[in-house]
């Protein structure tokens, strides 16, 4: 198991290196849902005591990514379909306001590292690193979120992320979508850019639609 090599990091504990080569590990799919997190087995492959795997876990169950069964243990969560809709219910809202602040509060320079963001994107989707591609997805979102000026909202997109990622990840695995979602990009740029904000919200609720119809998909063949 390749994925789980630790390397020491020396301004980082522990627990949180564990934390994060099991949560690339399970957003990447090489942990799959259903799958016994064994903490001597984990530690051992990590190269670390048991305790900061066993913190780290506790960080997975907090972020959505590992539950708690009775007599079994830690294992890897699954998607749920009602997940889906809470989560994506909410992101929605976020999205919606935040597309409606930017259409008003947008500069040039926002304009143009937008722009950017997209082209960024689509450089990576015709890749296979699905890390990076939802890192550059996120990116084009956070530009959005940052130019609505309103950082109680920012904070709200950031507590949310984690549990918006997942499902980010699961899209992205669609290779013949990538496509539509820069087009998607594109549409909510434009609609920016025009300062129209009945488009750009049409845009925005366009994109998620898009990426529930998907993710439910995956969903049903677990």
């Amino acid at each position: 198991m390749s994925y789980l090599n630790a390397k020491a990091d020396d301004y980082l504990p522990l627990r949180d290196v564990a934390f994060q080569k099991l949560r690339q590990a399970i957003l990447r799919g090489e942990l799959v849902p259903g799958q016994r997190l064994m903490e001597i087995q984990l530690a051992e492959q990590l190269g670390v005591s048991r305790t900061p795997v066993r913190e780290a876990i506790r960080m997975l169950e907090q972020d959505g990514l590992a539950i708690m069964i009775p007599r079994r243990g830690a294992v890897v969560a699954k998607i749920s379909g009602k997940n889906l809709k809470d989560v994506l219910e909410v992101r929605l809202a976020l999205e919606e306001l935040a597309v409606q602040l930017s259409c008003l509060r947008m500069e040039e320079e926002d304009f143009a590292a937008l722009l950017e963001a997209n082209k960024e994107f689509a450089e990576t989707a015709s890749g296979e690193d699905i890390v990076k591609m939802a890192e550059a997805d996120e990116h084009f979102h956070d530009i959005i979120y940052k130019a609505s000026d309103n950082m109680r909202l920012v904070q709200l997109e950031m507590q949310m992320r984690e549990q918006m990622y997942r499902f980010r990840i699961e899209h992205l695995k669609e290779k013949t979508k990538r496509n539509a979602l820069i087009e998607g990009h594109r549409e909510i740029l434009e609609a920016l850019r025009r300062r129209d904000g009945d488009a750009a919200t049409k845009a925005i609720r366009s994109h998620i639609r898009a990426q529930e119809i998907i993710v439910m998909k995956k969903i049903e063949e677990f």
